[in-house]
């Protein structure tokens, strides 16, 4: 059988601009009018892609954007690391620059994605002329188009920050492998990342086309590196002349799909099992073999897969495909997941990326289907639809001491429950050349109209704005709506971050926003990992800083993982990031995108201080003048090393394993006086509102540690707040916060003074993956050279590896290159290759990759992530000292 092209549907975009710009990019304006109609919830699928850099996820997704009838044409962009090592040399295999999703200059410069970009597609295609699938029954769910909002994010680990708040709000991701490497070390964090919210995930082996490819390996890796089960759903044909890859074995239909060589993909033949017994008898046999293997992982996991199986006479061959496919379904989106369906491939040469898609949309959750957003209302957690059902009783608890104090007065926020229409993360922030700034938003109950008027509940803010879009990599179709469950873009908020939330509620003052306690209602917020480097950013000229700080600050805005910082006595202007391509990437955009007319110095690297005695009881009276207005407050504090402090219950875990405590010696937990006749708090200061404003200048104070000006770490805050001796007629929030500063900032330089900081450097986890001759070289260099720790050698022993799933009771089929698929022999090489788990100073890796690929005749990689700050010992201290102090002389 051979699938038709899609017929091409004649439509008109909302305006002639709009339809010129998307023709041009090779865009079907029929596709994008059919998108712009906000799908029903179940049929909608919101996927991540996922993957270590170079393992194909943007090519991939243009595969999936051509299929769907999005785009007309291929666009093809070969990583840089292939580019450059010129190992490809056939004539097909160029690099347009045509992709959808790279289309950031950058991007396409350097061959990575920098950036994740957001795009809508129907799968199936809709339209009365769409093909039907060719590996989906009429019973399936990918018999019915659906729309699908795709993210295809960055594989580099500098860009972690990138994946993680797309994880955030996505509800299932497939996972990339390279066929010939196997599941690398970025692929292990970004699996874990999903993990951690619990993202239902499918994996794709990939380039299998390539010569080395390893699809029995790679199948095994993922039972033993990424600590699942693989359930293999699609088996790779391989041509029996030269073992090149020419189709996939459809596992759950019991097919096999025949890519004609050269082709766009679209045509293939399709071969039930009788007639592919006639064509290619032994391909027939093993894909039995699969199937009987699929059936009795699932029936292991599956008690519904077991009857399946009885009522089918034990014949695996008998259990129907609608049955396998929802017992995948189920296990996939279980949590916590114990198996992943594994699918097949070779995006670049068009083969398997149907199936892939059909499968998506078989296997992946629907937005309805996933589990109740985390909310957060005070220090109470609860699920997003169990609070609007207004099943969680938002009453405070009685006071303690019936009589004292101001009476409770009922709270009705339980019975205006009703009028909350809208919930949404604000997960992405991007400046636009064209349309502005551009606030990326995921809605969890509700819909976003335009001019909805919005609450930030983070920054007590209400913002309108003025359109609502959908958005297509780099281009925008206006839209009436964006309803729950969808992804979608708002234009004008000149206030919104990442992380923060957006809630619309009937009759609210846009001032004051929705009664309490749903005001300050927040969504689960998105983890921002520390920077480890730094630049000082000069301006040109002193007319000059008034514009870079503008800049700086819309960069902060679009990316939360870099951080800014100003050295008061230098005076200047610290940038840091996560890595060294993290701070280039965000130097390139503030001078040639920003305009910033400004002076990027070296990339250094941000230690920590840290004390190693007690200091001694420092109090501090503010008294100043704050917006022409008297403030007075006081707190005394004492810091210690947190390995010197017993851990309280009460305790506020702050960052860099700072710890504080928090003591009011005259008042009960809920902000009433201990005595009868004790003072009590005035009525614009409550209790809550008193700790988050000490806990804000303490962690203000933690920002500039007394010696280096290194923010601080490890370190014990133990402030407290006397209302006898602390509390004044004009004390405010603010003269809290600067008195909690002042406070716990004597105290780090009392600490200080007694026996000096010490500094704390960053120690990576370094993953090495290099050819066997070269393994030698790399070990002595880390080892001795640059001081680093070896924990593993081709991950053995290593604490990402998973000994819970036996190797050998994976399936696997026979590679044309590596012999049985039944054995484990070879796990962990990758054609010759060895991976080093080692940890290493991060200061050691600074420019470590050109002198890694000078060990390794160029064949070497590594990525790396932050493992803790650890102490630095007197003469590595002293040698870093004087470094810092000729730098900046």
């Amino acid at each position: 059988m051979t699938l038709s092209r899609l017929a091409l549907l004649q439509a008109t975009a909302s305006t002639r601009s709009q339809r010129l710009c998307f023709a041009a990019r090779g865009f079907h304006t029929s596709v994008l009018r059919r998108n712009d109609t906000t799908s029903v919830p179940r049929r909608t699928r919101n996927i991540g892609i996922i993957a270590h850099i170079d393992a194909g996820k943007t090519t991939t997704t243009e595969r999936m954007l051509y299929y769907s009838g999005f785009t007309r044409r291929l666009g093809d962009f070969l990583p840089a690391s292939i580019r450059l090592s010129h190992t490809y040399h056939s004539p097909s295999d160029v690099d347009e620059g045509s992709t959808v999703t790279d289309f950031l200059p950058a991007e396409r410069a350097r061959g990575i994605t920098i950036q994740s970009a957001a795009i809508t597609f129907s799968w199936p295609p809709a339209g009365p002329e769409a093909p039907e699938s060719s590996t989906s029954t009429p019973a399936r769910l990918s018999s019915h188009s659906h729309s699908i909002n795709l993210i295809d994010t960055p594989g580099h680990a500098d860009f972690t920050f990138e994946v993680l708040r797309s994880l955030r709000i996505l509800d299932g991701a497939v996972c990339i492998l390279d066929g010939v490497a196997g599941v690398e070390a970025q692929t292990e964090q970004v699996w874990r990342q999903a993990n951690h919210y619990d993202i239902p995930r499918l994996v794709f082996v990939n380039k299998l086309d390539r010569d080395g490819a390893a699809f029995a390996r790679t199948v095994r890796e993922v039972g033993t590196r990424l600590g699942v089960w693989p359930a293999v759903c699609q088996i790779p044909w391989w041509r029996e002349a030269d073992s090149k890859l020419q189709g996939v074995g459809d596992v759950i239909g019991m097919r096999a799909l025949l890519y004609s060589e050269g082709g766009d993909g679209k045509a293939m033949q399709v071969f039930d099992l009788a007639s592919l017994h006639e064509y290619h008898g032994e391909f027939a046999a093993e894909l039995g073999r699969a199937r009987v293997a699929l059936v009795e992982l699932l029936s292991e996991h599956d008690d519904d897969m077991v009857e399946k199986f009885l009522e089918a006479e034990e014949d695996h061959l008998a259990i129907s495909e609608v049955d396998i496919v929802n017992s995948l379904r189920k296990l996939t989106c279980a949590k916590p997941q114990p198996i992943t369906p594994l699918f097949s491939g070779a995006s670049f040469r068009n083969i398997g990326v149907q199936p892939l898609l059909d499968a998506v949309v078989d296997l992946l959750p629907a937005p309805e289907e996933r589990p109740d957003p985390d909310t957060k209302i005070g220090d109470r957690h609860m699920g997003l639809n169990q609070l609007l059902s207004g099943s969680v009783n938002l009453q405070p608890p009685p006071s303690k001491k019936p009589g004292k104090g101001r009476a409770v007065q009922p709270n009705k926020a339980t019975m205006s429950l009703k009028n909350v229409e809208t919930c949404a993360l604000a997960f992405k922030v991007v400046n636009d050349a064209k349309r502005g700034v551009l606030v990326y938003v995921r809605v969890y109950s509700g819909r976003i109209g335009r001019n909805t008027s919005l609450f930030n509940t983070n920054l007590n803010v209400t913002e309108r704005p003025s359109r609502t879009l959908r958005m297509y990599a780099n281009q925008a179709v206006d839209v009436e709506s964006i309803a729950a469950g969808q992804i979608g873009v708002l234009p004008g908020l000149k206030f919104a971050r990442t992380g923060d939330t957006l809630m619309a509620y009937t009759g609210a003052n846009p001032k004051v926003g929705p009664p309490p306690p749903l005001n300050s209602l927040q969504l689960r917020p998105i983890a921002v990992p520390p920077p480890v480097f730094f630049a000082s950013v000069e301006p040109n000229s002193l007319s000059e800083e008034k514009h870079l700080q503008d800049q700086l600050a819309l960069l902060l805005r679009e990316d939360p993982s870099l951080h800014v910082a100003q050295d008061p006595d230098s005076g200047q202007t610290h940038l840091s990031g996560m890595g060294e391509l993290h701070l280039e990437i965000a130097r390139d955009r503030l001078i040639q995108d920003l305009k910033a007319k400004a002076r990027i110095g070296n990339i250094q690297i941000g230690y920590r201080e840290t004390i190693t005695n007690t200091s001694s009881q420092q109090e501090a009276i503010f008294d100043r003048d704050i917006a022409g207005k008297s403030a007075k407050a006081g707190s005394t504090a004492v810091v210690a090393n947190v390995s010197d402090v017993d851990p309280r219950p009460d305790q506020i875990e702050l960052d860099d394993n700072n710890v504080l405590s928090l003591s009011f010696p005259d008042l009960d937990d809920d902000g009433t006086p201990l005595a009868e006749d004790g003072r009590s708090l005035p009525e614009n200061l409550p209790i809550e509102v008193v700790r988050s404003a000490l806990q804000s200048g303490v962690s203000a104070a933690l920002g500039r540690g007394p010696s280096f000006s290194f923010s601080m770490h490890s370190t014990h805050i133990s402030l407290t707040f006397d209302i006898t001796n602390h509390l004044f007629d004009s004390t405010t929030p603010a003269a809290l916060s600067s008195a909690a500063r002042l406070a716990t900032t004597r105290a780090l330089k009392d600490a200080a003074s007694l026996s000096g900081a010490v500094l704390m450097e960053p120690v990576m986890i370094v993953t090495i993956s290099v050819d066997a001759p070269s393994l030698g070289a790399v070990v002595h260099d880390i080892s001795s050279a640059r001081g680093g720790q070896i924990i593993s050698l081709d991950g053995e022993d290593d604490d990402l590896a998973y000994d819970a799933i036996d190797p050998k009771r994976i399936y696997t089929p026979p590679d044309p290159f590596g012999g049985s698929g039944s054995g484990v022999e070879g796990l962990g090489e990758m054609k010759g290759m060895r991976q080093i788990t080692a940890r290493v100073p991060l200061k050691e890796m600074v420019g470590y990759l050109k002198h890694l690929r000078s060990l390794t005749a160029g064949r070497g990689t590594f990525v790396m992530r932050v493992d803790q700050f650890e102490r630095m010992n007197a003469q590595r201290m002293k040698i870093v000292v004087g470094e810092m102090r000729g730098s900046f002389e």
